[in-house]
This record gives C-alpha cells, sequence and structure tokens, in this order.
C-alpha cells in the first residue's frame, strides 16, 4: 500500500525500517527490498525485533547485530543488550518505517518492540509510520482480561486484553494517544480489510513471523497456548505443532483429554496426543497430553482454553505440574504466568480451584469499558 499509493509519504526521507521475515508483499518481496528500490528515499539502517530481522533464533534467545547480506545495512538488534533504539542507532535518519506481522494477542513481543521504538522516537521528535497489516484472529472477537499495570512486562508493557482484536497500526495510535507516548505517528492503512475476515480470508501468503509460529493455526490457539509458558508443561515446542500439542511425561493422554472435554468449551475439541519434543522442555521426553483441535473459529475462546489446559493438567497431576521461575522475558522477580496473564489473581483462583466459569466472569466488566476506550482508534468496519 505503501509504495503504491502514498509513494510521496517518504519522498526525500532518509529512513530506517523496524521489520522482520513476514515484511512482505503479496508477491513474496521483502520490505527491505521495496524500500531500498524507491525513488529518493535512502534506505540507511535495519532494526530487528525478537527472532531477528530472518527468524532464525528460537524464543527467548538474545539477539545480536549484524549486518544484512542482502543489502550491506547494519541490523539494529531490538531483543538483546537493547530493547529500545538508540540515538546511534537512528543518527542520520529523518524517519521509522515498522512494518512488522502481528499475531493478535497481547503476549506477543513484536508490539512492545514498536511501542518502544515509538517511544525513542518521540524523544527525539523523528516520525514513525507504522505500515498496517491484519489481524490473523480477526478484529471482531475480544477476549480476556485486561492487564494490571502493576504487572507490566515486556509480555504486556501497557493494558490490553489477551485477544485485544486490533490491528498493528490500530495499536499504535491506541497506545500512541491513550499512553501518552505523543510520537508523531502516520499509520498507513490497508485495503480492503475488514474486522470479520481471518487470515485465510485475505489471500495474503503466511510467513511464520516467529519460529514457533508456523500456520494460521498456530495463532488461532497461541493466545491460550503461550499461557503453557508459565508452567512446565510443553507447549509443544520442538515439534511440528507448536501451541496445538500441550503435554508432559506426567499426564495421562486419554485421562486429560477426556476431562478437558468434560469443560464443554466452545469451538474445540481435544484429542489424546503423545509427542516427543526435540528441543525445549522435556527435550527427548515422551509427553502425553492432547492436540487441540479449532472446530469452530467464531465460537473458540483461546484464552479460556489455555486457562482450562493448565488448571486440568494441575489438578490432575499436582505433583508432577509446576509453575515456571523466572527469569522469562527479562523479567527476574514475577511468575512467568502471572506476568503472560498481567496478574496474579488467575494464577490464585486456579490454585484455590475456582470454576473456569467464575474467573471468566470476573473480567467481563473491565473488559468492556476497555472496548469502549479502544473504539475510536479502530480504523476498519
Amino acid at each position: 500500500m505503501l509504495i503504491r499509493r502514498w509513494p510521496a509519504l517518504l519522498r526525500r526521507q532518509r529512513i530506517a525500517l523496524l521489520a522482520h521475515q513476514a515484511s512482505i508483499d503479496r508477491r513474496y518481496e521483502h520490505a527491505t527490498a521495496l524500500l531500498g528500490d524507491l525513488r529518493a528515499v535512502k534506505l540507511l539502517a535495519l532494526l530487528a525485533p525478537e527472532h531477528g530481522l530472518w527468524g532464525a533464533p528460537q524464543d527467548h534467545v538474545r539477539v545480536a547485530g549484524a549486518r544484512d547480506p542482502a543489502t550491506a545495512l547494519p541490523v539494529w538488534s531490538l531483543y538483546g543488550a537493547r530493547r529500545e533504539p538508540t540515538a546511534a542507532m537512528l543518527r542520520g535518519v529523518d524517519a521509522l518505517v515498522v512494518d512488522l506481522q502481528d499475531v493478535g494477542s497481547r503476549y506477543y513481543t513484536f508490539v512492545w518492540t514498536m511501542a518502544l521504538a515509538m517511544r525513542a522516537c518521540a524523544r527525539i521528535g523523528m516520525r514513525v509510520v507504522v505500515l498496517d497489516r491484519p489481524n490473523p484472529l480477526g478484529g471482531v472477537l475480544v477476549e480476556g482480561n485486561v492487564a494490571d499495570p502493576a504487572f507490566a512486562s515486556f509480555v504486556g508493557l501497557y493494558p490490553l486484553a489477551v485477544r485485544h482484536g486490533m490491528t498493528i497500526g490500530e495499536l499504535a495510535g491506541y497506545l500512541n494517544e491513550q499512553h501518552a507516548i505523543g510520537c508523531r505517528l502516520t499509520v498507513v492503512p490497508m485495503r480492503g480489510w475488514r474486522r470479520a475476515m481471518l487470515w485465510e480470508d485475505t489471500g495474503l501468503p503466511w510467513v511464520p513471523p516467529s519460529p514457533n509460529m508456523p500456520t494460521p493455526d498456530t495463532a488461532r490457539v497461541y493466545s491460550g497456548g503461550c499461557l503453557i509458558e508459565g508452567t512446565n508443561l510443553s507447549e509443544g515446542r520442538g515439534t511440528t505443532r507448536p501451541f496445538e500439542w500441550i503435554g508432559a511425561p506426567y499426564l495421562e493422554a486419554r485421562q486429560y483429554a477426556a476431562a478437558l472435554e468434560r469443560e464443554r468449551l466452545p469451538g474445540v475439541r481435544f484429542r489424546p496426543a503423545r509427542f516427543l519434543p526435540t528441543f525445549q522442555k522435556w527435550a527427548g521426553r515422551l509427553c502425553e497430553g492432547v492436540q487441540v483441535h479449532v472446530t469452530d473459529a467464531t465460537r473458540f475462546k483461546p484464552f479460556l482454553t489455555g486457562l482450562a489446559e493448565v488448571a486440568i493438567a494441575r489438578r490432575l497431576a499436582p505433583r508432577g505440574f509446576a509453575w515456571r521461575r523466572p527469569p522469562y522475558e527479562f523479567e527476574t522477580r514475577r511468575l512467568p504466568i502471572d506476568i503472560l496473564c498481567g496478574t496474579d489473581t488467575i494464577r490464585r483462583a486456579i490454585e484455590d480451584g475456582t470454576p473456569l466459569a467464575a474467573i471468566e466472569r470476573a473480567w467481563q466488566r473491565d473488559l468492556e469499558r476497555w472496548k469502549r476506550r479502544r473504539a475510536p482508534y479502530l480504523l476498519y468496519r
């Protein structure tokens, strides 16, 4: 959209680009090539979020700076020694262009890399141009609690619902005003996207924005599947179905699947499964658990489903189950499950045996208030 309809926006500008491997157009051309070929535009530097510019490093692996072999430009890492660009990284730059494919969940770090970059640009008066991209989960359904600011972290710097139903451009506008970032922001909107669209409706090619996000199906379950990272359950990393295979050596697959089925969660079924992770949790150990099958994306509640997966595993195997300990995503004190949930009340409710329906009811009022607050920033019908 920028190249075809907004070419004058960056004319005679020296720019830096914050991008990753999914920053492509429908013809599979990468943003580095597209912007580098623009006349009267000078691409000076590349900035990369978690997993680096080309998506090779695994999760939580700090990434060093490098030089891009295709363009010979420096690639500054924003997931390593620093998470916010410095003045040196932006020296000689007139505008920062952000082109990141998000997956629609509060925990995904790319939005927070963008927010920190916006803060840095606000301090030096630099323009930020965000190229909007579809939310793979659509923009209608919103789910989960709104994070408590006291639990702010790199998996939730500002309060959002877990499944926020916003595009990255809408989030940029919302965060810029509601949380007083105050940068000189321009959002280049999409053409033809509607809120009811899932990824498959867009006709766009899917490129994994991170190593363990191989398909749109992964993104669909991730808003709940990421909670498994806060436990000693395997979330399926090291397998071909990350976030869809959930289990551990201390579970019994049929018992776990049957208990989850009894919850009658909407739009999802649980099949007994056994898998062998090749890396990360339980590497080389046979895990028993479930495969999560989404049967109706319009009814599916991924966050509630993730809470059910955690709560039932804890109930069935209290001696085997454990909460993961810090550090996690640059947080060294709080439990990972608490920063993922943006509160400790959900963990405490699970520990107390509170029914899932009651846990879900507890966040509804705050969620409705947040939906009203975000409404002015929605760009699409």
